[in-house]
């Protein structure tokens, strides 16, 4: 009898424990909440026929003052999935650090990247990456006539903007800082896919560069070892004095896959200082 009361105390406790730590793992769980990093909202675009999501990020400095005005970065792959996440990681950091000055982060989301950040091309191989390309001047109204309006009335902004891409974003960063470089000051781009349309940006880039009354801008450009090393070099010495500031940096250590991280690293500490 005793043996079987010992048993039965045994099993009892053990049921107990494992209620208590059911409870305590169910409290742990209710007490999780959400990680906020920035905010998200949704923008309808006439121009695009369609609702892309923004993400911002906002430095403490935003915060900590009322009244205080940024400046503003854009970057195509803007999505939480996509680029967002680890630029805004350093942004807060190198503004936390004091190696930039303080930006807003402003990230578009994709819905057809290949269709909004190509131009046109007569090159039959650039038209099989995707059911539609050639979508740049439609994407730049689309930031030019609804984002950036959205984004000043929403946020308290200076008048500098920037933008930062890299591969096909490269792309559009370069083709907007040829064809309309007064819509942002700074241009920033990592291992630009110039071989689109056989290459016809980086051929006609002295021409537009040489055009009267082009405002003056800052560049960084930047290629891996397996990016169009060539073509982006040519493209920055096409630009000349006149152009702006401009600056040029082959990392061969990295690759098209990696280069993104550590160019902005290096291009943010360069630029926004």
């Amino acid at each position: 009898m005793r043996n079987l009361l010992v048993l039965l105390s045994t099993v009892v406790l053990a049921v107990a424990g494992e209620q208590g730590v059911r409870a305590q793992a169910t409290k742990a769980t209710a007490a999780a909440s959400p990680l906020t990093i920035g905010q998200t909202f949704t923008l309808a675009s006439k121009v695009l026929g369609e609702t892309r999501r923004i993400n911002v990020y906002l430095p403490p400095a935003y915060a900590d003052s009322a009244t205080i005005r940024l400046p503003v970065l854009y970057m195509p792959d803007g999505g939480i999935e996509e680029d967002f996440l680890h630029i805004a990681g350093l942004v807060q950091v190198l503004t936390g650090n004091g190696a930039m000055r303080p930006f807003i982060l402003v990230g578009i989301e994709n819905t057809q990247r290949r269709r909004d950040l190509t131009g046109p091309t007569t090159r039959a191989e650039d038209r099989k990456i995707a059911p539609k390309v050639g979508g740049s001047a439609a994407y730049r109204q689309f930031i030019r006539e609804e984002l950036m309006p959205q984004v000043r009335q929403r946020y308290r902004t200076t008048a500098e903007t920037a933008i930062v891409g890299e591969s096909l974003a490269g792309l559009f960063v370069v083709e907007t800082l040829l064809l309309e470089p007064q819509l942002f000051n700074t241009y920033l781009a990592f291992d630009p896919s110039l071989w689109w349309n056989n290459g016809q940006l980086a051929k006609e880039a002295a021409t537009r560069l040489k055009a009267p009354g082009r405002p003056a801008v800052s560049a960084y450009l930047a290629t891996s070892s397996q990016g169009d090393t060539t073509a982006t070099r040519q493209l920055v010495q096409a630009a000349g004095p006149r152009a702006g500031h401009w600056h040029y940096e082959a990392m061969p250590q990295e690759t098209h896959a990696t280069i993104y991280h550590p160019a902005a690293l290096r291009a943010f500490r360069a630029v926004f200082w």
